[in-house]
This record gives C-alpha cells, structure tokens and sequence, in this order.
C-alpha cells in the first residue's frame, strides 16, 4: 500500500483542495503551509492562520488531514495549527512598531454596555493565544480599570508609560492617571492630548490587538483616533430598539467618513432568559442590528444576552469569558471574537494581500 513514494507537489496539490472560507482562497496559494515534511511515509505539517481566534480552524484541519490522507503512499497526517496576525498594511511603524492592529468599539448613545462588551471581548481574544491591548479612551466616564479589577496607578519609566496588566491583558485608562471619583473638567484640546499620549507615550510591547473603547456619539476622541493612526477597523455596539440604532448608525456613518472600514455591529442585550422558568424575553425587542446590518451591507457579529452574571463579574473584575466560560453569555463573546478577528484578516486581505509563495510543483 505504501509503495508509493509521496512528494512534496501531491501533497500541496491536495491541499489546494482546502479554501478558507473567509479569504475565498486556498491554503497553498495564501502561504498557510509551513514546514512540510515527509518522512517514511508520514506527512507533517503548520497551517500558518492568520489569527489564533480563526473561527474554523479544526475544519480546516480536518479537511487538510482528510485530503492528504487519501494520497497513495501516505500512512500519517500530522497537521499543526499556528498563527500569525498580519499587521494592517498602512500603519504606521514607526509610531506604533509593536501593534498589528487598533480596532476602534463604538456606540451612538451610552448605556449599551459598550465597555463591558469590549473588555469581554479583549479578553476572549486572549484566550485564543492573541496579544491584546485595550486603551480606555472614554476620557470622562473610564469604567476598564473596574472592570478589570486593577485600580494602581500607573508607572512611567524613562519617560515612557508602562500599562496595567491584569488577567493577561495590557491597558491605560485615565481612570489609573486620575483615581477615586475626582471629575475630569477638559475640554477638546486637552482630551485630544491625552489620547495621543495614551497611543504613542505608552510602552505596549507586541500586540496582535489593541482595542480602543471610545467614549459614546461622535466626538474629538473619534476625530483624533480617526486622524493619529490608521485603524484597521471599528466596530458599533447596539441595543436591539430602534432609538439605539439609530443613534448608534451616526457613529457608523462616522467611521465610513473618517475611511475606518466597519468590522461589524453588535446586539448587546439581545434578549433575556428568566434563570427560574427558562423563558425567553425581548425586553428589548430583537433583532434590529441583525437587519441593520444587512440594509448597511455589514457584516453581524453575533447577539449577547442579558444576563446578570455579567454585570456582576463586571463589578467584580473578572470579566464573564474567564469567571464562567461555559455560560451562554461567555460563548456568544467567544464567538463573536471569532468572527470579529476573522473580518480584521479580511480587511488586512484586501489592502495588501497575503504574500503567495512560490511553490515548485
């Protein structure tokens, strides 16, 4: 059965059969396959993905192994998933060396939990294996320190400000620069100055991910993050009613102006399930982001629930992905972590697309 010696082409032939769903190309000619080897009639080899958070990464692992394994003079498949998150192509390098990418979180109004699903989902990309970054850009009202259960100030070295970490995750907030409930009283100026020295002062080492939580609506932090950095891409969280859509497409027609691509929309609050009966509840309706973002042509990024053990983990500072990651609550973060990292591959695709290697055949 294996007298057959297998090459290096068959095996690449074969898997030029495996596309990835979200690139709509296949593994070979994207660059995915690293060190193959064929060694007694055992084939091994890395899929190189391009994000540790890649929603469908056994599948493509599975349709890899299935499709060498038909292959005469095969005995073994041994496939070995990486990653490596491409850096967005425009950013500039030498202001952010370490970061591959800043993805700017949104909403049109406040109290849509928009910082709460933003430490959540830093937090889910982390467990993925991804480095993350999250910056508190909401100057006035910096909830991420709570939330995170980390309240020491920060240090400056050199001149330089070293972020908070806690729960694997790097930060800066204003709320570690100016502790207890004393009120910020700034105007523009002063809240533009701050978010740059919150980008480029800070020493954030290297990041896969910085997620910026900007404050609600449309203001000079916007502009600034808009005009200091190229963003990868910003996503807009909403509640399900339709005075938090609507409030929430002016932060989205923001972002289209200021040529920040739209990663997705969020339903946070989606729905409500009674912990007694099991009942499920709209209180909220349901459903609005998911049309809205077919009427706008972008992308849905998922629903959470209501749920109590997410404000409570939030007062807490433990994030729900790591206090409970079996609840509904915490998979619906995970997976729209997923899908939110995969729309940041295909955005980093189109401007620059992934180098093809020459493959002899």
């Amino acid at each position: 059965m294996f007298g057959k010696k297998v090459s290096e082409g068959d095996v690449l032939r074969a898997l030029r059969q495996v596309v990835d769903p979200d690139l709509h190309q296949d593994i070979v000619s994207l660059g995915f396959i690293k060190n193959l080897k064929i060694e007694d009639s055992v084939v091994s080899f890395d899929i190189n993905l391009t994000t540790p958070a890649c929603p469908v990464k056994e599948r493509m692992r599975e349709e890899a192994r299935r499709a060498v394994a038909q292959l005469e003079g095969v005995r073994e498949v041994r496939v070995n998933l990486t990653a490596e998150v491409r850096p967005h192509a425009a950013l500039d390098r030498s202001a952010l060396a370490s970061v591959r990418n800043i993805v700017a979180i949104g909403s049109g109004k406040g109290g849509v939990g928009k910082s709460t699903v933003a430490v959540n989902l830093a937090a889910a990309l982390r467990m993925s294996g991804a480095r993350i970054g999250l910056l508190d850009a909401d100057i006035y009202g910096p909830a991420i320190p709570l939330m995170l259960g980390h309240r020491q100030q920060v240090e400056i070295r050199e001149n330089r400000i070293l972020p908070a970490e806690h729960h694997g995750l790097r930060f800066i907030s204003m709320g570690l620069f100016v502790p207890g409930d004393k009120p910020l009283i700034w105007r523009g100026p002063m809240a533009h100055k701050a978010l740059q020295q919150c980008l480029f002062d800070v020493e954030w080492g290297e990041l896969d991910y910085l997620l910026v939580d900007l404050p609600p609506g449309t203001g000079d932090v916007h502009l600034t993050l808009a005009q200091s950095v190229p963003v990868t891409g910003a996503v807009i969280v909403s509640t399900p009613q339709d005075v938090g859509l609507v409030i929430s497409m002016k932060t989205l027609r923001m972002f289209q102006q200021t040529n920040i691509p739209i990663l997705g929309i969020i339903e946070n609050m989606s729905y409500y399930i009674c912990s007694h009966c099991g009942a499920r509840e709209e209180i909220f309706g349901h459903g609005g982001a998911r049309h809205a973002s077919e009427a706008l042509g972008v992308p849905f990024l998922g629903e959470i629930p209501i749920d109590t053990r997410i404000r409570r983990q939030a007062d807490t500072g433990v994030p729900i992905v790591l206090a409970d990651p079996s609840s509904p609550a915490a998979t619906a973060y995970r997976e729209i972590a997923e899908r939110l990292a995969a729309q940041i591959s295909i955005v980093n695709y189109r401007i620059a697309p992934l180098r093809i290697e020459e493959v002899s055949m």
